[in-house]
């Protein structure tokens, strides 16, 4: 909003005569809610797990029927104690909980924002707070945060809240790296979130143990669908797994859609 009316400010000097109209808008990343409550969203309040499980208010955004969701609202790095990064620990619980929120407030199209987040877990934490469970070959619970992922040996969606399954499910996202390899989603972006270069390899495991083709991992007994290749989106694949073929998912980024089913 600060940008916008600065440029307002300049193009009235120029040319006081011309109407302007003020339309932030973001990259979903920080600021994605406050430009859609700017566009006429309203701004929705709650208090949810941050990324080391403390406590925060974040807010997230409705109208008719449309959530926006922030990630970095609830799980971004600005949300952790005294800015120390925890790139292995941190969680995006959080996030799944505002989703939650949306749902008991009867949203219909989920917006989900994915960039900002504090944390290296790829999104089990926001699906774990949906009833997904990610398990330890013991088919014990992991705890949150990306270093847990080595130890992923199985994922139990038959607990996935319902109302995902009628859901249209939107992901804003400007990046479109693959999920592995050199320029895979943890080789980038993990450093961002104070990862060095040993601890990218925990993600890229988990992640890896449960991409298509490895044959490694397949949530609650089903075949692995294909899924977009970010973080949150691998995250989303058992999400679209569990949904009926019918039902109106949709997965996207700047420069990609992708029909669910």
């Amino acid at each position: 909003m600060q940008v916008a009316a600065c440029l307002a400010t300049g193009v009235r000097r120029a040319a006081p005569q011309l109407p302007v109209v003020l339309l932030p808008v973001a990259d979903g990343g920080e600021g994605t809610v406050d430009a859609a409550v700017t566009g006429g969203f309203d701004r929705r309040t709650a208090v949810v797990d941050g990324p080391l499980g403390d406590p925060v208010r974040a807010h997230w955004a409705l109208r008719d029927g449309v959530a926006v969701i922030e990630m970095a609202q609830a799980s971004g790095l600005g949300r952790l104690p005294h800015g120390h990064l925890a790139p292995l620990r941190a969680g995006t619980r959080g996030t799944g909980q505002l989703v939650r929120a949306a749902l008991e407030d009867r949203a219909r199209t989920l917006v989900l924002s994915a960039g900002g987040s504090a944390s290296t877990d790829g999104g089990t934490g926001m699906l774990a707070a949906l009833g997904v469970r990610f398990l330890d070959k013991e088919g014990h619970d992991l705890p949150c945060g990306g270093g847990a992922l080595t130890r992923l040996a199985a994922v139990d969606t038959s607990g996935l809240d319902p109302r995902l399954r009628t859901a249209r499910i939107v992901l804003a996202s400007d990046v479109d790296n693959p999920l592995l390899g050199p320029d895979g989603t943890a080789a980038v972006y993990a450093p961002q979130k104070g990862a060095d270069g040993e601890q990218t390899v925990a993600p890229s495991v988990g992640w890896w143990r449960s991409s298509p083709g490895t044959g490694a991992l397949r949530p609650a007994g089903r075949p692995i669908c294909p899924g977009p290749a970010r973080p949150v989106g691998w995250a989303l694949r058992p999400w679209r797994c569990s949904t009926p073929s019918d039902a109106p998912v949709l997965t996207c980024c700047s420069t990609s859609w992708v029909r669910g089913g």
